[in-house]
């Protein structure tokens, strides 16, 4: 298996929202004098981090409007998703389905003994069982490689960072008549620090989604079920898009595929590798190494 170095990238990527968080903390220490906020902004990282990591299965699930359901009424999804935990020697999960022609799936939990696998009703009519069994294979990995804990803490010091933002764009926090003050300086640290705390976020999401491709493909010993399922989802998503509410979009990332229309959101801040290379990579797997199931 050819090592693309993720999980280093991942740790550079939040090191760098850290840095982010940081810096407008020290810019702000110095425009008031008080050293105070630097530790303040780092506090509420951590707070609104815990409160994501320790909500992130009930968030998810809710903003999919999805409900829980049984062995007899979703024989396949257990079987399948038994037999992967079984390999894995890991806890069989809950399972949802969420009523939405739009074909996605997502796992959510803040560890393998909380965790929840999610697939819509379109995703459950599109894909074959070969192609399932490599979609949920996906997801169970997202949750044994605790991607859900450095999702939440991206998104919570990203959420933290835009928030500082928007309270420094409409307060005089940078004005006044001091020499030591720049307006111009805190005005652009204002408006570009959410932004690039967003890409930085994006970006440590498609790192964990290339992971949960090849782990997946280990884990199924079938790399091109999953480049099959990709197709077809790009495919189904084109065709039935979700509408980007707040409440999905801070959800999307957790999904296998970007749930919105490609021109509802630029390449640079997907939360998605683009499909071509993730099919790619598994075609690579497939013909390029043996898998071992």
């Amino acid at each position: 298996m050819h090592n693309h170095f993720n999980g280093l990238k991942t740790a550079g990527l939040l090191g760098g929202l850290w840095a982010i968080l940081l810096v407008i903390g020290w810019f702000l220490a110095q425009g008031t004098g008080s050293s105070g906020f630097i530790l303040l902004f780092a506090l509420i990282g951590l707070a609104t981090t815990a409160y994501g990591y320790w909500n992130s299965d009930k968030l998810a699930i809710r903003a999919m409007h999805a409900y829980p359901v049984t062995e007899a009424q979703a024989p396949q999804m257990y079987r399948i998703v038994r037999e992967l935990s079984t390999r894995a020697s890991q806890p069989m999960p809950r399972l949802y389905v969420s009523p939405t022609q739009a074909p996605n799936a997502f796992a959510t939990g803040r560890n393998p003994e909380h965790a929840a696998v999610c697939c819509t009703e379109g995703i459950l009519g599109l894909l074959d069982e070969r192609e399932l069994r490599g979609v949920l294979g996906h997801e169970l990995m997202h949750v044994y490689n605790r991607d859900i804990l450095t999702g939440s803490v991206a998104a919570a010091i990203a959420g933290v960072i835009s928030s500082i933002g928007q309270f420094l764009t409409f307060t005089a926090l940078f004005g006044g008549d001091d020499e030591d003050r720049n307006p111009l300086a805190g005005l652009a640290l204002a408006l570009l620090a959410p932004i690039a705390a967003v890409v930085v976020q994006m970006a440590i999401s498609r790192t964990r989604e290339y992971d949960a491709d090849e782990d997946g493909a280990r884990l199924t010993g079938d790399p091109l079920a999953l480049a099959g399922a990709l197709r077809k989802l790009e495919l189904g998503v084109a065709r039935a898009p979700l509408a980007p509410s707040r409440q999905l979009v801070n959800a999307s990332h957790m999904m296998i595929a970007n749930p919105f229309r490609a021109q509802d959101v630029s390449r640079l801040m997907s939360t998605h590798p683009p499909m071509a290379e993730r099919i790619a990579r598994l075609e690579q797997m497939a013909y390029g190494h043996r898998i071992e199931p």
